[in-house]
């Protein structure tokens, strides 16, 4: 039988919704619900496994929603041309009604188990990534300053949820590190995917300054994203020497490690490295948080 004659592969319906709504990078921003859980209980209970779950689905449908969004240009840029549907294996319809009925599931498991407060949050979170950062990435290479703002929200998720206030100072300073933290992860993989993000019409800063000022810029959040670790002793997330330390040898690494950035003749293996490094960074961070009331027992 020639190769052409070969039947293709059947399509796995499980693996298509999985890669629809985005999993390993919904179960990410749902482990840093967790801290902000954990930081204001200075422990766990029970709730958190229903803080997790309403998070989780709400990221699987905002996810779900964004490819749905984006399938016409996910289409023209090789990294995301197999999504399931741009490779015909779910129609936009079939998959707006799953993520309509997962984001509306996690709003619902937020609200009934919690508090009005985390659901809103939560229908914010999806609000601001699908109705405001999706549409803006079109326009502006700089969306991701003010799209970060979704990185922020979940741990203020959590923290809410276990029963905290919004306004209090140190969930404040523990969203304000994730957001400042989204830039930098957000233009790494710029660096790695420019031309297929231009390709597809998207403005990227590598287009509008070229590789190397893109890198300077890159390492200059990343230093802001370490520097502002120091709010969170600072504001109480962090009591423990453990954890303090654990945090700031995490942040002397990832500034260390971005420092070939500022060398000449970046490439992509570089970006992917430090693209690595700042998502390991962001696990050190989260685990910190985490780990700092049963490190102060």
């Amino acid at each position: 039988m020639s190769a052409a004659a070969l039947p293709l592969p059947k399509s796995n319906p499980i693996a298509n919704l999985l890669e629809l709504t985005k999993l390993r990078i919904s179960g990410a921003s749902t482990f840093t619900a967790a801290a902000g859980y954990v930081a204001f209980l200075r422990g766990a209970d029970s709730g958190l496994i229903t803080t997790l779950l309403g998070i989780l689905l709400l990221a699987m449908g905002s996810s779900a929603l964004n490819e749905v969004q984006e399938h016409r240009f996910d289409a023209l840029m090789p990294r995301t041309a197999t999504r399931p549907i741009p490779r015909g294996d779910l129609t936009p319809l079939q998959a707006t009604v799953f993520a309509v009925s997962l984001a509306v599931a996690g709003f619902l498991i937020l609200l009934l188990a919690h508090n009005l407060t985390s659901a809103l949050l939560g229908a914010l979170a999806l609000g601001w990534y699908n109705g405001f950062y999706t549409p803006l990435k079109r326009v502006s290479a700089f969306a991701v300053v003010p799209g970060s703002l979704i990185g922020a929200l979940p741990p203020a998720i959590g923290w809410t949820a276990a029963g905290g206030s919004v306004a209090d100072p140190s969930v404040l300073a523990l969203a304000f590190v994730f957001f400042i933290w989204q830039v930098p992860h957000f233009w790494l993989l710029v660096g790695l995917h420019a031309e297929g993000y231009e390709e597809a019409g998207y403005p990227t800063l590598v287009g509008l300054f070229g590789r190397p000022r893109l890198s300077r810029l890159t390492f200059t959040w990343t230093c802001g994203t370490a520097a502002a670790c120091g709010l969170l002793p600072l504001f109480r997330v962090l009591v423990s020497w453990p954890a303090e330390v654990m945090l700031g040898l995490g942040a002397v690494w990832l500034v260390a490690g971005s420092l070939p950035l500022l060398r000449p003749g970046q490439d992509a293996v570089l970006y992917r490295r430090v693209f690595m490094n700042i998502n390991l960074f962001a696990l050190v961070l989260t685990a910190a948080v985490i780990l700092d009331p049963f490190f102060a027992r």
